[in-house]
């Protein structure tokens, strides 16, 4: 990289640049601060005593803390004198971490300095106005004045991410499901207790259920606690018991035992329940685990394993949408602890019919209403509406019911029942087994209206709880249904958008994980209650019956293990079939692993090309990553969650219910239907349930908001003002996507300096501003009423929040992206994909790790030009690339579409140089029989003929005395890794008089099972790991190094998704060099610029160009120029005249052939460059001839299987249109399955050599040559009756 000595009795460049370019703080040591921390001076003035002397800045920032920041000031005084007195955590964020620029001791500081400047350009005002020239900042605005650029906003974001990190939902989810879920699972009144058919007296019940320490179990009796860095090594899964308390019935006596085992959970990295949960990064260490990785995943049999997000459509509430048959439909998924149910309310015809799986036909709406205890139709009506249009619309469906002759609920009931399907066809969560009783949920009763009485209660609508068969609050909700539709058939009101993601919920791991243990605890139950029927049966016992030794704890385990490490979650009971949910974590480097975290997938089929679900929505700004999505078939269906996103866990709803009624919510039993349709009435629904109905709806909006912003109601608490449907939507539920927002009061932003240096010091928290009402979280529907500003500059009165910074709308992978919004759009999102495949490091304990694959940068390097985003997830510190200096020029014809010219002399230091690990590894099995695999030593050398130089005794000239080749040494493809015996017969273990056989190792014929090292180049044993596993397998792991250098046809790419192969690799001598002689790393081809309009990478290379020579990092945010979160192209050009260098970033070069100057002014710096996985050594392939295929004869395709190179139909339509005919013949059939076959020139069948079977003859029977999968094809098609006849000439 050019550096450039500075003449000391030079200006200082950096003062001279303006104020928004970021500058590293400097680390000021104790001395030089303890003049402005003296006690004296920064002691707290208590509230309500007389103000401190005005001049002393600090006094004065003191004065507006509130009581907590006084105390601990004061607790501070009383202690010690020194500087180390005050937290330490907000030392760490403004020195020792760089991220939130300077600290309110250094403002302080700089604002003595800025009072001095003031005084004299007061004396001085030349210089004053020279001063208003070259610096663009502001003067400081009082303490409590409101904050007044994005500059400062932006320091908030360490600690949101602090509080909710990056996988903060994954690990939020998880910690819910085993402290919560669980025990309202193994509680609810359907799995809670077990009886017996056999004997009424008999009953077990569950008491209490909770998640215990990870530990590994060695064998049957002992058990040791684990870590997951152990679990990885040794194949075995990160998990913990499942302990119930257990109340059942022993003989005659009631038992009580606890902590009774039942199974396995594997445990979320970082969650709760894991030992790395609160552990300091020198703990960390100790562990081997990386401290910067993030969690929220599983290791699964040694493997990590991630549970994606899942996007699907809200549960509980109504989506009103065409159907297939074009028909109004309002289709509702119920989802209770349960069941989970689907019921849908179409208008066919102009009639409303209720479809529900459990009931057999469409059944008329009002019918069900009749059913429901809705005698009267004038009361029918009322609760739909007493408009004119509502009356219109629901004659038809009224006539209908008399036209039945139903008039009362009983009549209604009875019809209802006749139309229930019969239990042993319903399946799934209709008609599941009541958890463990033996009993079906709905056991047809002796008369069919107290079966329709117990389905309209338990499974229509199953989350409109019905308490005593009082089913006026469901006959309501179906009511407003019903409304909703006719409103949308009026034309008064539009359909819903099933792509508004307010209508869509992200199911995270421990939702999926609670489905699933729910299925899996019922299933236990299921056979706990049929091995007690068995026993229970018998009438002769002699002991009494002890159910807790029929517990089987492999059900359970095996169940959540398979499901987690194959990623099919197939639960019959919830009709849930789904494939792909898990996927193995991907460590190509940290940022994949961080994308992959955040990925969110949605159920829609992928093959079909329909736009709605992939295109970008409105409603997805600041939830979702607009750049971070897949090419392809992909494209938008899989997503990323932008940098701030949260998503919600499910929160108790009665505080939320009990506060709407004290603020005056009617409650919906009480009121009639005209009262609920009235114009001045607006409902109020939580999480979908009508709950009442209110009559000024937005003081009722605006008294909940003021309650969560003062911390007495949840913070993620949504309060939504539907104006069109006359609704107020209050959720609670899990799954929904918000984010934080600044809020603005009468057009004041309500976050205040004195909050910024609260956080920086330790005293105050985000949680403590969350309860203060100065940020808040918003979810996508109540989005829809705030009026919010992009910047401060925006701001008015009718404004009702601010966004924290514009960079927060990206994600992680692309807020990686210097400059993204000078990018055209489509290069973010190349960016986005290939940021995944960049090598660099893969985690702190990358060397400890024995992975599949790994690959990892020998030298990387932090990137000159960053993002804010990059400090927060601390990519410097484990970053992936290197700096290149580069210079836009032709130079040959070597550098064409894309492709680089590489200074060979750069790699020869080390530029682009990778190492590449791979895992080889082998158990040592035991068999039934009692045989087991065995390890032997290397042959002597003096068995071979040719001694060391033998090429039979060099494959084995790696191996240690036990078998197992020496770290550190060289295998060549084909040596032997690990020198393995199996035994021959694993089977026979019993003699003819039936004894067990155990032979000895005497008696064992082993035959010689050796893993060879496959690969195409050479490799070096870098550690090799004997363990064992759960199964008490001996395992024996190999780490194979291999270090490469670029290579020509290797990928690389830069920042801005533009990617190109190494065309040459060039000498030093022979590349241009500037007027010091230093030649650029890498040339580009500049016509890579116009057609991709990729200005930021332009920009990147301005900035970091005057980023070298200040001694910084430039900065380079989305949407931050003005905001002091990104260097100008201004501000770089005065840095780089200053250090006498043109401000177009260009710079006269000379020719490395020849010397002389070139033509033009060539544009070079530094840009962060990429070298990608994909390398020319992984993927070269070329066969002359090597194995086929046993079918078709054909070569075997596939570089890993030897294969051939495929030449198909587009290249054979190419050589048809050449009339190659003979090439065609050459390439399609002797160079591949060419065979001889004889055939009858009489009939045209395949024959016999010399005889024809059909015609009993053989003068006729010839041999002709054609592809063997021709002949194939002919004999398949005869197999199935039809005859291929072939007619011949001679020729």
């Amino acid at each position: 990289m050019p550096t450039r000595r500075v003449n000391p009795s030079k200006k200082d460049p950096v003062k001279d640049l303006p104020a928004q370019t970021p500058r590293k703080t400097p680390n000021l040591t104790l001395d030089s601060t303890a003049t402005i921390f003296h006690p004296d001076k920064c002691r707290a003035r208590p509230f309500g005593s007389k103000r401190a002397d005005p001049n002393d800045l600090m006094s004065e920032a003191f004065s507006k803390m509130n009581v907590k920041a006084n105390e601990e000031i004061q607790n501070i005084h009383k202690n010690t004198s020194t500087v180390t007195a005050f937290p330490q955590e907000g030392f760490d964020l403004y020195h020792d971490k760089d991220l939130t620029g300077k600290s309110v001791y250094e403002s302080a500081r700089e604002r003595i300095a800025t009072k001095e400047e003031e005084e004299e350009g007061n004396q001085n005002p030349d210089k004053q106005k020279e001063k208003v020239r070259n610096d663009n900042s502001s003067p400081l605005p009082p303490i409590d004045a409101p904050i007044p650029t994005l500059r400062d906003k932006w320091r908030l974001l360490p600690h949101f991410l602090k509080l909710r990190g990056l996988m903060r939902q994954h690990i939020d989810s998880f910690n819910h499901f085993v402290t919560v879920e669980i025990k309202k699972i193994v509680k609810s009144p359907s799995a809670c207790e077990i009886r017996s058919d056999n004997d009424p007296n008999f009953f077990l019940r569950y008491t209490d259920c909770w998640v215990g320490e990870p530990n590994v179990q060695d064998d049957s009796y002992l058990s040791s606690p684990s870590t997951p860095f152990q679990c990885r090594l040794r194949d075995c899964t990160y998990s913990a018991p499942i302990y119930v308390n257990l109340q059942y019935v022993r003989g005659k006596q009631k038992v009580n035992k606890n902590s009774i085992c039942i199974g396995r959970m594997p445990i979320m990295l970082r969650s709760t329940k894991c030992v790395l949960k609160g552990k300091t990064e020198a703990e960390l260490a100790a562990m081997k685990e990386c401290p910067y990785d993030p969690g929220g995943y599983f290791v699964i049999k040694g493997v990590e394993k991630v549970i994606l997000m899942q996007e699907q459509l809200s549960k509980n509430r109504v989506i009103i949408e065409e159907d297939n048959k074009k028909c109004l439909s309002a289709s509702i998924t119920s989802s209770t602890h349960e069941r989970k149910s689907r019921c849908n309310i179409i208008l066919k015809g102009g009639k409303l019919y209720m479809k529900n799986n459990t009931l057999g036909d469409d059944i008329p709406c009002v019918l069900i209403l009749k059913a429901m205890g809705m005698e009267s139709d004038q009361e029918i009506v009322q609760l739909v509406g007493d408009e004119k249009e509502i009356v219109d619309q629901m004659a038809l469906s009224l006539e209908d019911l008399n036209k039945l002759g139903i008039r009362t609920q009983d009549q209604a009931l009875r019809y209802v029942g006749q139309k229930i399907r019969s239990p042993d066809k319903r399946t799934g969560a209709a008609g599941g087994a009541r958890g463990g009783r033996g009993t079906t949920w709905f056991r047809r009763p002796q008369c069919p209206e107290d079966e329709a009485r117990e389905v309209l209660a338990n499974v229509v609508l199953s989350h409109v709880p019905v308490v005593d068969f009082d089913f006026r609050p469901k006959a309501i909700y179906i009511g407003h249904v019903i409304r909703r539709i006719l409103l949308v058939a009026l034309g008064k009101a539009d359909l819903d958008d099933k792509d508004y993601y307010g209508n869509k919920r992200l199911e995270l791991a421990g939702q999926l994980l609670s489905l699933l243990f729910e299925d899996l605890f019922k299933h236990f139950n299921k056979n706990l209650k049929k091995e007690a029927d068995m026993i229970l049966c018998k009438p002769n016992r002699v002991a009494p019956f002890d159910v807790t030794k029929c517990i089987r704890q492999d059900l359970i385990t095996q169940g959540m293990v398979t499901a987690i490490s194959t990623g099919n979650w197939v639960l019959k009971r919830f009709r849930m079939d789904r494939a792909g949910v898990t996927q193995v974590l991907s460590r190509l480097s940290y940022i994949s692993a961080l994308g992959m975290m955040t990925r969110v997938n949605s159920q829609f089929e992928k093959t079909r090309k329909v736009s709605g679900p992939r295109s970008l929505q409105p409603s997805q700004w600041g939830m979702l990553c607009p750049a971070d999505t897949p090419e392809g078939e992909a494209c938008g269906l899989v997503k990323n969650l932008a940098l701030l996103s949260h998503v919600t866990t499910d929160e108790e709803t009665d505080p939320v219910q009990r506060l709407c009624y004290d603020f005056g919510v009617m409650d919906i039993s009480s009121l009639t239907g005209w009262e609920i349709n009235a114009k001045s009435s607006y409902l109020v629904l939580l999480n979908g349930l009508v709950l009442g109905a209110h009559l000024r709806p937005e003081k009722l909006v605006k008294q909940l908001r003021l309650m969560r912003r003062r911390g007495m109601v949840g913070e993620f608490v949504s309060v939504y003002l539907h104006q069109g449907q006359r609704t107020v939507h209050i959720a609670s539920d899990g799954g929904r996507v918000c984010r934080p927002l600044l809020v603005i009061e009468e057009g004041k932003v309500k976050l205040t300096q004195v909050h910024l240096e609260a956080l920086a010091m330790g005293i105050t928290s985000i949680r403590d501003l969350l309860k203060q009402g100065v940020v808040e979280y918003v979810d996508v529907n109540e989005e829809n009423n705030c009026l919010i500003a992009t910047g401060e500059r925006e701001v008015t009165p009718q404004h009702t929040h601010l966004e924290i910074d514009p960079l927060t709308l990206l994600g992680v992978v692309a807020g990686l992206i210097p400059f993204p919004h000078h990018n055209q759009s489509p290069r973010n999102t190349y960016q986005s994909a290939m940021g995944k495949q960049a090598m660099g490091t893969v985690s702190m304990n990358q060397y400890e790790r024995i992975d599949s694959l790994i690959y990892t940068m020998v030298y990387p390097m932090k990137p000159m030009v960053k993002t804010r985003t990059l400090d927060l997830v601390n990519f410097d510190n484990i970053p992936g690339g290197q700096n290149a200096c580069i210079a836009v020029m032709s130079y040959s014809g070597y550098d064409i579409e894309d492709a680089i010219v590489l200074n060979k002399a750069s790699i020869d230091r080390g530029f682009g140089r990778c190492m590449v690990l791979k895992k080889q590894q082998c158990a040592l099995r035991k068999y039934a029989n009692g045989s087991r695999d065995l390890l032997e030593g290397p042959p002597d050398v003096a068995e071979f003929q040719h001694g060391e130089n033998d090429k039979r005794y060099k494959k084995v000239s790696g191996l240690d005395a036990d078998g197992i080749c020496n770290v550190g040494i060289k295998i060549e493809p084909g040596h032997i890794l690990v020198n393995k015996t199996s035994p021959q017969d694993i089977n026979s273990a019993v003699d003819h008089h039936g004894q067990m056989i155990i032979p000895g190792e005497a008696d064992v014929v082993s035959k010689p099972t050796p893993i060879y090292y496959k690969n195409s180049i050479h490799s070096y044993v870098d550690k090799v790991i004997l363990t064992s596993n759960e199964n008490d397998s001996h395992l024996i792991k190999l780490c194979l190094r291999q270090t490469r250098r670029p290579e020509v046809g290797d990928k690389f790419s830069s920042r801005h998704g533009q990617k190109g192969v190494c065309g040459i690799i060039v000498d030093q001598a022979d590349m241009p060099f500037d007027d010091q002689g230093t030649c650029p790393d890498l040339i580009m081809n500049p016509h890579g610029f116009p057609s991709r309009m990729t200005v930021g990478k332009l920009l990147e290379l301005v900035v970091g160009k005057a980023g070298v020579f200040e001694g910084r990092q430039a900065y380079a945010s989305a949407f931050g120029e003005g905001e002091g979160n990104a260097d100008t192209a201004e501000a770089a050009a005065k840095a780089l005249i200053a250090n006498g260098f043109s401000y177009t970033g260009k710079d006269p070069l000379y020719s490395g052939t020849n010397g002389t100057p070139l033509d033009a002014y060539i544009f070079a710096g530094p840009v962060f460059y990429q070298k990608l996985k994909h390398m020319v050594l992984d993927k070269m392939h070329a066969r002359a001839r090597g194995p086929r295929a046993v079918l078709t004869r054909q070569p075997t395709e596939g570089r890993s299987r030897d294969g051939g190179l495929r030449l198909g139909e587009m290249e054979r339509d190419c050589l048809i249109a050449y009339g190659a005919s003979n090439l065609i013949m050459e390439r399609l059939m002797t160079a591949s399955d060419a065979f001889t076959a004889n055939v009858c020139m009489k009939c045209g069948l395949l024959q016999y050599k010399n005889w024809c079977q059909f015609c009993r003859d053989g003068e006729k029977v010839v041999d002709i040559r054609l592809p063997y999968a021709c002949k194939l094809l002919f004999q398949e098609l005869q197999s199935m009756n039809v005859l291929p006849r072939l007619k011949l000439k001679d020729v």
